[in-house]
């Protein structure tokens, strides 16, 4: 039973089209009781339950937010790449939103390392020393640069394993999930009615194509990370 009121209602989630599935021929029966009809050959999310299981989300990344937690969002679709970025933002989490590189967790010694290369790489821009290596050099050093900053941009503050992973769609970001599960990482994971509902500690069933549906979704997540943000800032 969620414990506050996140303005979560049917009549935005049905503006948003959350409530669109897959195909019918491609579904996971795991996903029945999440289903409540069919149309045109198109699965139909119960939104209640869409309802029920954002708000549960919800109150898990307010407790964990406002206890100082360190959260991670995944959605590396094109079309909500800036979504991501921006939400990220403003919550102040940690996000990955072009490609999840594989073993960019369970092989954290690696991205540490990585990590540390684009400090250094970043200061030796700040400070101009780039522009006075060689031509041919500096043209290396930026070419990786500009690699690093693509695909760990999102991550350049993270200085550990963070306690939440937020995944935007478990089949399109599959390696990421299994990542978590292997280091038992808490994760919330938006499904779609081709998902399995087991995997994540909380699922949320929605549509996972949409933009609208995905940008809401997020809304309201980061929505409650602010707010549990905000409470730990005032009683630290």
């Amino acid at each position: 039973m969620t414990r506050r009121y996140w303005n979560i209602n049917l009549e935005e989630m049905m503006k948003a089209a959350v409530y669109f599935g897959h195909d019918t021929r491609k579904w996971n029966p795991k996903m029945a009781p999440y289903i409540s009809a069919k149309r045109k050959g198109i699965h139909i999310t119960n939104l209640t339950r869409t309802a029920r299981f954002l708000s549960e989300a919800c109150d898990l990344v307010f407790d964990a937010a406002s206890s100082g937690k360190e959260f991670l969002i995944v959605g590396t679709k094109k079309k909500t790449a800036y979504s991501v970025a921006r939400a990220a933002v403003k919550a102040r989490c940690h996000f990955v939103n072009k490609k999840w590189l594989v073993g960019m967790l369970t092989n954290w010694s690696t991205t540490k390392t990585r990590l540390q290369k684009f400090r250094d790489l970043r200061m030796e821009q700040k400070t101009g020393r780039l522009n006075r290596l060689h031509k041919r050099d500096a043209a290396v050093m930026k070419r990786q640069l500009s690699g690093l900053q693509r695909y760990l941009g999102g991550i350049k503050y993270m200085t550990g394993l963070p306690d939440i992973v937020i995944i935007l769609d478990q089949h399109e970001e599959y390696k990421a999930l299994r990542e978590c599960i292997t280091l038992g990482i808490p994760t919330i994971c938006l499904i779609d009615t081709n998902g399995d509902p087991d995997l994540a500690d909380i699922s949320i069933p929605a549509n996972s194509v949409g933009k609208s549906s995905i940008r809401l979704i997020l809304k309201k997540l980061v929505f409650a990370i602010c707010e549990g943000r905000s409470s730990y800032i005032r009683n630290p």
